[in-house]
């Protein structure tokens, strides 16, 4: 696939510094655009992204398709992604609110043509639930696009000894699972036609631009980035990829 945008916009110094500013992981915007190659995205379009974090994948849907954009998230400050959005000259397109994914949606039927999610929706759609609650949002002939973190194979109980340490974390343990176990949740949901679920080829990219923000240096002022900067030391490559769906509702 190509990855135009991505490429210009990382190439740029100042996209640079936003990204380290606010980057919550691998690289969304990079992500976006693999995730979005698969069906057209118009400026009429109005897409609801579903746990935007600091707004990147909704950056991306204004400034590559010129969407309209509901940026929601339950853990990013809406005010503050507004104020980002305003600082980019795309305030006008993206409308920043606080939502759990996982309570009623307050919007109409049918209200939606793309239902896009980058980095997030492992932690709340790995259920038989949220696929089928999220479809009736959507227009017919709309799609419901979806990038996460996952495993090439399922651990189940022979969790590498490398990995160990971190499987020990419940929320690693539920969300991170393996492509065929992802498959078989989406293949369950009436309504939609499967387009694509496969593994996203930048995985390698987008993670090594998120490392490459970070300060080697920073310790313990780190956080949770340390977390994840030590997980995927031992990882090594070997385990993790990113996987997405692609489905046309009907």
């Amino acid at each position: 696939m190509s990855n135009t945008f991505s490429n210009k916009f990382v190439a740029d110094e100042k996209n640079l510094t936003l990204l380290k500013d606010t980057m919550w992981g691998p690289n969304a915007i990079r992500q976006a655009e693999e995730l979005a190659s698969h069906f057209t995205i118009t400026k009429d379009m109005k897409i609801l992204d579903l746990g935007c974090g600091t707004g990147l994948s909704a950056l991306y849907l204004v400034q590559a398709h010129g969407a309209n954009v509901l940026a929601t998230d339950l853990y990013a400050d809406p005010t503050e992604n507004h104020e980002r959005f305003k600082s980019l000259g795309i305030s006008d397109k993206i409308v920043p609110m606080l939502i759990d994914a996982t309570q009623p949606l307050p919007f109409a039927k049918g209200f939606f043509d793309v239902i896009f999610s980058v980095g997030a929706y492992n932690m709340f759609g790995d259920n038989d639930e949220m696929l089928p609650k999220l479809i009736p949002y959507v227009k017919k002939g709309g799609y419901i696009a979806v990038a996460f973190p996952g495993l090439k194979y399922e651990f189940g109980d022979n969790v590498p000894p490398e990995m160990q340490r971190f499987w020990a974390e419940p929320d690693v343990t539920r969300s991170v699972r393996g492509i065929e176990w992802w498959k078989e949740l989406f293949n369950k949901a009436k309504g939609i036609e499967i387009v694509n679920i496969s593994e996203m080829s930048c995985h390698g990219i987008a993670w090594d631009e998120y490392i490459k923000s970070l300060d080697p240096n920073g310790g313990d002022n780190l956080g949770d980035d340390k977390w994840t900067l030590d997980m995927m030391k031992a990882e090594d490559g070997k385990y993790f990829n990113t996987i997405q769906l692609i489905a046309k509702v009907i």
